[in-house]
């Protein structure tokens, strides 16, 4: 199984919003990781063959997808970063609604739907309108008529904006055993949804891919550039402007513990730290914070 993006490129009169991007996907969890405006969405919504690119193609396992028409949708799930309802459907008429539009038999679409309310926990309001609910239980209904027809690819656009880190973790579980055997990619500028459960990762700017690779080797890009140092806290002001910040840690004695990014050391005493893919981001995408877990 493959799903290959060839060359793909998206320009509007004023803006070319994917330029010349090509990424050839294998079964496993896959990172797409950029700031908001990046091009990321853009680049999903071809994918899905939702949005006509202006030049490139994509093919699934050697067909493009355009030929391949209601076959492509069968294996295909899609959350994308806003999703619509009809303000009068319960959760249970939406998945209802949505597996009849895939195509799934009324008693197996009646088991999966029991089944991914159970697994998204989202049982108890399986009867409640979607539009009552918190954006946190929204965002797991999406995810739900993402996974009815037990998608071969399942492509996800922000998938955990407005979930507590509690589930989010959930979510990255499922992920990981669903994917087994099946493409998932996951579209975020929140690091920690693919730092551990990805099996790779590209790295997107300016509808442009500046880095891709399994996390070992990305984060490989960052040794010699990671370095931890201990200041008074009322020097950390100073230090911010010269250095890009990735963490800071409360210490005794008025002193903070402060994780940064520099191709040499700047704090005085620093030394060395083993790198992790949110400072590569943080290195890459200068200017632009990521989003950590327990900021969201």
């Amino acid at each position: 199984m493959e799903l290959t993006i060839q060359e793909l490129t998206k320009r509007y009169k004023d803006k070319t919003a994917v330029n010349n991007v090509s990424l050839t996907l294998t079964p496993g969890v896959w990172g797409l990781l950029g700031a908001n405006g990046a091009g990321k969405t853009t680049l999903m919504r071809m994918v899905a063959g939702i949005l006509t690119p202006t030049s490139g193609q994509v093919r699934y396992d050697g067909l493009e997808i355009k030929t391949l028409g209601e076959a492509y949708r069968d294996v295909f799930g899609y959350l994308p970063q806003v999703f619509g309802f009809y303000p009068e459907f319960t959760v249970a008429d939406y998945l209802h609604y949505m597996a009849a539009l895939k195509g799934l038999p009324k008693k197996e679409a009646d088991r999966k739907i029991d089944e991914l309310l159970h697994t998204l926990t989202l049982a108890g309001v399986r009867n409640k309108h979607i539009r009552k609910l918190s954006g946190g239980m929204q965002r797991r209904v999406g995810i739900a008529q993402a996974l009815l027809n037990d998608p071969d690819i399942l492509i996800l656009d922000e998938p955990t904006s407005g979930l507590d880190p509690g589930e989010r973790i959930r979510f990255r579980n499922i992920l990981s055993e669903f994917a087994q055997q099946r493409i998932v990619l996951i579209s975020t500028h929140i690091v920690s949804d693919v730092e551990y459960i990805a099996n790779r990762n590209a790295l997107m700017k300016d509808g442009k891919i500046i880095a891709a690779g399994t996390t070992e080797e990305l984060v490989k890009m960052m040794d010699g550039k990671v370095w931890q140092g201990t200041i008074p806290a009322e020097r950390l002001h100073h230090y911010e402007r010269t250095v890009r910040v990735v963490t800071v840690r409360n210490e005794e004695g008025g002193n903070v513990s402060v994780r940064y990014v520099a191709e040499n050391p700047v704090l005085p005493d620093s030394q060395a730290a083993a790198p992790r893919l949110e400072d590569l981001y943080l290195w890459l995408f200068r200017g632009e914070e990521a989003v950590k877990e327990d900021a969201v």
